[in-house]
C-alpha cells in the first residue's frame, strides 16, 4: 500500500494545505450508480434554474490556486487548476461530462465545493507518492496521451511516484498510467485547498460526500488527510 508524503518545501510555502485522500478498495465500476448519476443531475438542474453557479476566479478557493500556480511560475489562465476548468466547462455547457462512476463522483464534488479533486488507480502506482517540487528531469504522460512524454519544469508541483508524474502543475491535469477507469478497485481520491483556515469544514463535508458516493460500491472505504502538520498517511 502506497504512502502519500507532503514534501516538507511544500508544506512551508503553503501552509494552509489541508489535502483529503480519501481511498476506496473493492471497486465495482460496472453497476448503476444513482446516487451520483443524481448529484450531476442535481447540479445541471441548479446550474440551469439560476440558484448555483460554479466557483470561478474571483472566489476566494480558485483565486488562492490561481496564485500558487503563479508562483510556481503556471499562468492560471492558460493551465487552469482542474477544477477552475472543470467549472468554466459546466458553466458554458451546462452539463458535466460523464467518463465512469468513479471519475463521476469526485468530478460531482469538486464542483459541488469548488475545490480541485483527481484519483489514481493504485494498482498503477510503483511506490510512494510525493507531492514535490519538480526538478525537471520526470517524465509525464498526459491522460488520453499514451505516446507523448512531458517534462515538468523545474520547481512546478507535482505527485509523482518512482516510476514518473501523476499529476502536472500541482493538479492540472492526471497522468495516463494510473487513470481511472470503471474497472479500476483500488483507488486514491484526492481533495485539496489551500484555505484550511477557512475552508476545513468545507473540506471535510466534501470528502464525507465523496465517500458516500463511493462506498455502496466499494468494500472499503477510508479518509486521511495531510497537512503541514501531518506529512504523511498511508493508504
Amino acid at each position: 500500500m502506497p504512502a502519500f508524503r507532503l514534501a516538507t518545501a511544500v508544506a512551508d510555502a503553503f501552509p494552509d494545505t489541508l489535502i483529503a485522500l480519501v481511498t476506496a478498495d473493492g471497486l465495482r465500476g460496472r453497476e448503476p450508480w444513482p446516487h451520483t448519476t443524481a448529484a450531476l443531475e442535481d447540479l445541471e438542474r441548479q446550474l440551469a434554474d439560476a440558484t448555483w453557479h460554479p466557483a470561478d476566479e474571483t472566489d476566494p478557493r480558485i483565486e488562492a490556486w490561481h496564485t500558487a500556480y503563479r508562483s510556481f511560475g503556471t499562468n492560471p489562465r492558460r493551465i487552469r487548476p482542474s477544477v477552475d476548468a472543470l467549472g468554466r466547462r459546466l458553466a458554458k455547457k451546462g452539463s458535466l461530462p460523464r467518463i465512469n462512476p468513479s471519475v463521476d463522483s469526485y468530478n460531482a464534488v469538486s464542483v459541488r465545493h469548488g475545490l480541485p479533486a483527481g484519483a489514481f488507480d493504485l494498482d498503477h502506482v510503483t511506490g510512494d507518492v510525493d507531492i514535490r517540487y519538480a526538478d525537471g528531469g520526470e517524465e509525464f504522460t498526459p491522460l488520453g496521451e499514451p505516446d507523448t512524454v512531458e517534462n515538468p519544469k523545474p520547481g512546478e508541483i507535482i505527485y509523482a511516484d518512482p516510476t514518473g508524474v501523476l499529476t502536472r502543475h500541482w493538479n492540472h491535469r492526471d497522468a495516463h498510467r494510473t487513470r481511472v477507469t470503471e474497472d479500476s478497485a483500488h483507488v486514491a481520491f484526492v481533495l485539496e485547498t489551500l484555505r484550511a483556515t477557512h475552508d476545513d469544514d468545507l473540506l471535510k463535508v466534501a470528502a464525507e460526500e465523496l465517500q458516500g458516493l463511493l462506498a455502496p460500491h466499494a468494500s472499503q472505504t477510508a479518509v486521511h488527510y495531510l497537512s503541514p502538520a501531518h506529512l504523511q498517511a498511508h493508504t
